[in-house]
C-alpha cells in the first residue's frame, strides 16, 4: 500500500549514511511520510565498510562510541546484548572491544529491517527499499524525477544524496592491465580468488584499505612477501588508552581562529609536553576532534590545500586508527620483514607477462619497476569531485544541478546540507551528506560524524521550511 498526496523523501545510497537518514525519518516523523530508500549493489545498511564478510575485518572505533543514534549512545551495546555471543561479556569490555565490521552490518540491517514496513498505523509512515541504481535526476514540479537504470522513473518531493565514497583513482596505465589477471582495481571487489601461489604481492597506498588487505592475506595463510607503497611510507597508527589531558585545547583559545600556522605552532608545543612526560601525543587529535569541523570551516581554501598538501598524511596516520589486535599483527610482519615499506609515487602499472609491473618514483627522483603476482590498487577513494565517474553525480555537475566545493573535493552544500546549484542558488529539493562533504566539513568518513549529520539531515527534512542553523554538523564525541 502506497500513500499518494503524502510528502515523499527519496534517499539515494544504503550505506550508513543513506540508511540511518531514512530510519530517523521513520523514527522522528509525527505526520504523514513516504521514504524510499534506493541503493544498488550492497545491502542496505552495509555498503563497503560494513559489507565485507571477512571476520578479520574489525571496526576501528571500540564498541562504545558506535551507536547509530546520537540521542541513544548505548544503543549499539545494548543490541549487543541481544545476541548469544556477547550477551555474557563483562561490560566493561563489551565497552572497549572492537567487533567485526560484519556484525555492525548487522546491526544497521536490523534498523533498518525494523523502521522499513509498509504503512505505521500510528502516524501513517511508509519506508521502503528499492533495489536499483539512480542514474540521473532532473526537476519534477517543486520535486524531483528520479531515473533509474531498469527504465523506470521516482518521483519525490524531496531527496538525499547518500552516495558514499568514490572508488579508487585510475592511475596511469590502468587501460593497458584493466582485465589481467594480476591487476585489481578495486580493493573492495573480489581478489581473494586471484591470490597467487608464489612471487610478491603489492599493495598500493599504506591506509586503511592496505591493512585490511594484509589481515586478510595473513587470514587466508599467505606466507609470500608483501610490498606496500605510498609516497609518505606511513601506516596507520594503534589505538591506546589514554588519560585526559586537561591542558588541551587551552580553555582561554578559540581554536578556529588561529589560522593553520598558529595552529601547528599550538600543536607542537602540545605534543612536545605530552613526549616529555612519556605520554602518546595522539590525544591531541583525539581533543580535537569535537572542533575539527569548525576548524576546517574558518580555514581559507589556501590554508586548506597547505594542509592536504603538507599534513593530510600524518593526519589520517593519528587520526585513522586501527584496533590493537591488528596493528600488533602489522607490526610483527614488519618486524619479521614479510612486510615491507616502499616510500615511493606510483607513476604507473603496466603488463608483465603473467605479473604486473608497478612503477615507481622515490623521492631523489630515481625510478624503479617493481614486479607484482597480484598487485591491488589500495590508494583509497578518488577525491576530485569534478572527476567523478558516478553517472549519477556526471549527471547533477553536467546539467548544473550541483557544483564542487571549493575544493573540488566534493559537492557544495548549504549549512543544512542543500545542494548548491551552478548558479549559486540553493537548491529546494535536494540534499547531500557523507564523504560528499569531505571538502566542506574535512571530517565526514566516520561513525561519529555521519550519525549526526543523518540525524541532522532527518531532522531539517521534518521540519516545516525551517533551515537547520549552521553549527548543527556539531555533535558530541566519546573519545
Amino acid at each position: 500500500m502506497s500513500i499518494p498526496g503524502f510528502q515523499h523523501i527519496a534517499v539515494i545510497g544504503g550505506g550508513f549514511s543513506g540508511t540511518m537518514t531514512a530510519v530517523n525519518l521513520a523514527r522522528l516523523s509525527a505526520a504523514p511520510l513516504r521514504i524510499t530508500l534506493v541503493n544498488a549493489g550492497y545491502p542496505t545498511g552495509r555498503g563497503i565498510a560494513y559489507g565485507t564478510r571477512r571476520p578479520e575485518h574489525l571496526l576501528n572505533v571500540a564498541a562504545r562510541n558506535m551507536s547509530a543514534l546520537p540521542d541513544h549512545p548505548n544503543h549499539f551495546l545494548e543490541w549487543l546484548r541481544t545476541r548469544t555471543e556477547y550477551a555474557d561479556v563483562p561490560e566493561a569490555g563489551l565497552r572497549e572491544t572492537f567487533l567485526p565490521r560484519r556484525v555492525y552490518g548487522d546491526y544497521l540491517r536490523s534498523l533498518a529491517q525494523h523502521y522499513a514496513r509498509p504503512v505505521d498505523p500510528r502516524c501513517g509512515v511508509e519506508f521502503t527499499e528499492r533495489a536499483a541504481e539512480v542514474l540521473a535526476l532532473e526537476p519534477a514540479g517543486s520535486g524531483a524525477r528520479l531515473r533509474l537504470a531498469d527504465g523506470t522513473t521516482l518521483e519525490a518531493d524531496k531527496v538525499v544524496l547518500a552516495t558514499g565514497n568514490e572508488p579508487p583513482a585510475e592511475l596511469p596505465g590502468h587501460d593497458t592491465v584493466a582485465t589481467h589477471a594480476a591487476w585489481c582495481a578495486n580493493p573492495w571487489m573480489d581478489w581473494e580468488s586471484r591470490i597467487p601461489t608464489s612471487g610478491d604481492i603489492v599493495l598500493l597506498g599504506t591506509g586503511l584499505t592496505t591493512v585490511d588487505a594484509i589481515i586478510t592475506l595473513f587470514a587466508l595463510g599467505w606466507r609470500g612477501t608483501i610490498h606496500a607503497v605510498s609516497r609518505h611510507g606511513l601506516l596507520p597508527e594503534s589505538h591506546f588508552k589514554g588519560v585526559d589531558d586537561p591542558l588541551f585545547p587551552p580553555a582561554n583559545v578559540d581554536l578556529a581562529t588561529l589560522g593553520l600556522a598558529g595552529l601547528g605552532r599550538l600543536l607542537e608545543e602540545h605534543c612536545a609536553r605530552l613526549r616529555a612526560a612519556g605520554l602518546n601525543p595522539a590525544m591531541v587529535v583525539d581533543k580535537l576532534r569535537p572542533h575539527t569541523q569548525r576548524i576546517w570551516g574558518a580555514f581559507t581554501d589556501a590554508e586548506r590545500r597547505e594542509f592536504v598538501a603538507q599534513h593530510a598524511a600524518r593526519w589520517n596516520v593519528l587520526r585513522h586508527r586501527i584496533a590493537p589486535s591488528i596493528h600488533r599483527q602489522v607490526a610483527d610482519a614488519l618486524a619479521s620483514g614479510q612486510l615491507k615499506l616502499t616510500r615511493a609515487a606510483v607513476t604507473g602499472v603496466k603488463p608483465l607477462g603473467a605479473k604486473i609491473g608497478v612503477e615507481l618514483r622515490a623521492r631523489d627522483g630515481t625510478t624503479t619497476t617493481r614486479e607484482a603476482a597480484l598487485a591491488i590498487n589500495c590508494t583509497g577513494p578518488h577525491t576530485r569531485f569534478s572527476a567523478t565517474r558516478s553517472p549519477l553525480l556526471q549527471q547533477l555537475l553536467r546539467d548544473g544541478f550541483a557544483q564542487p566545493d571549493s575544493m573540488d573535493m566534493g559537492i557544495r552544500v548549504e549549512p543544512d546540507f542543500a545542494v548548491v546549484n551552478r548558479d549559486g542558488r540553493r537548491s529546494s529539493s535536494l540534499y547531500a551528506i557523507g564523504p560528499l562533504l569531505r571538502g566542506t566539513l574535512w571530517e565526514s568518513v566516520a561513525v561519529p560524524e555521519l550519525r549526526g549529520q543523518a540525524l541532522r539531515v532527518a531532522q531539517t527534512l521534518l521540519d516545516a521550511g525551517a533551515p537547520a542553523p549552521a553549527e548543527a554538523t556539531v555533535i558530541e564525541y566519546q573519545i
